[in-house]
């Protein structure tokens, strides 16, 4: 944003809210993190998404709202009670933050959802006005994003999420070790395909989409999505090691349960909205991007 401005935000300590948080600071804006203990310092404001509760005094005149809270899918094992959590984080947090947008009307709200929308794609590559899928992720995202459109009179965005890379955690952190090892190796037959980002670029994504006058889905990935064996054997000659283990699929869903899945399963998203706007990544090839993220 060309001039400073005030911008709240949900999920300010998680990967992508933390550097979220330093780089719009960075920018020159000011930051309020939303938490939901008591505040203990002057950026903070205090919110409850249990008792639909946003301290809205302490947010009037802010410019924008992000809202990235939500149980992280990939945290625990998907028991029904764990999958009923995942749900409703993202149901009572974004309605909850939807309401305070109508009543604080910032200029703009961004919320969160994830490249889950599509479900199972195969082949095929989709665009932000492809169809729903239909299995439990997809179902999350089409009621994570009806939430979002509660929110009246504010130009609202819905970032749909690949698979973020950085090495201090999410996927790639999980498997550094692994690949650093000489352990590594493609997951199931290699042939799903993965949508992914990396840190750096979403971040300033966000900051792009703050800026610029577009509303409803977003897709954030970048505009070259990989095979998991392209994926796995950039990794592995990034890291100079081979990748000769694989995880065959039943062990990946032995040991992940129903978040296999999202290992397994394929999703060729294209981020056409931001291509069509002019975003430029900055990482837009896989080797290029774990080059220069196994390096730091």
């Amino acid at each position: 944003m060309s001039t400073p401005q005030r911008i709240a935000i949900t999920g300010a300590s998680g990967l992508i809210g933390s550097a979220l948080v330093g780089y719009l600071k960075s920018e020159g804006h000011t930051v309020q993190r939303l938490v939901r203990r008591a505040p203990v310092s002057p950026d903070e404001v205090q919110w409850d998404p249990q008792t639909d509760y946003v301290d809205l005094e302490a947010l009037r005149g802010v410019n924008a709202i992000i809202h990235l809270a939500g149980a992280g899918v990939g945290d625990k094992r998907w028991s029904k009670k764990y999958k009923a959590e995942i749900l409703n984080s993202r149901l009572l947090g974004t309605t909850t933050i939807a309401k305070a947008v109508t009543e604080l009307q910032p200029d703009v709200f961004i919320s969160a959802s994830a490249i889950g929308w599509y479900g199972e794609s195969g082949n095929r590559a989709v665009v932000e006005n492809d169809k729903c899928g239909d299995d439990f992720l997809a179902a999350v995202c089409r009621e994570w994003e009806g939430a979002a459109d509660l929110a009246q009179n504010t130009r609202t965005v819905k970032i749909r999420t690949g698979l973020v890379l950085d090495p201090t955690g999410g996927a790639l952190g999980k498997m550094l070790p692994l690949f650093r090892s000489g352990l590594g190796g493609k997951l199931g037959s290699g042939k799903q395909w993965w949508s992914w980002i990396t840190l750096h670029d979403l971040i300033r994504a966000i900051s792009f989409l703050l800026e610029r006058d577009i509303s409803g889905a977003v897709n954030l990935t970048a505009p070259n999505p990989v095979t998991n064996q392209e994926f796995t054997s950039a990794l592995a000659r990034a890291l100079h090691r081979p990748a000769l283990f694989p995880a065959p699929a039943i062990g990946l869903k032995v040991a992940l349960g129903g978040f296999s899945s999202e290992i397994l399963g394929s999703k060729k998203v294209m981020p056409q909205v931001l291509s069509d706007a002019g975003f430029e990544w900055d990482y837009p090839h896989i080797t290029s991007a774990l080059s220069a993220l196994v390096s730091e």
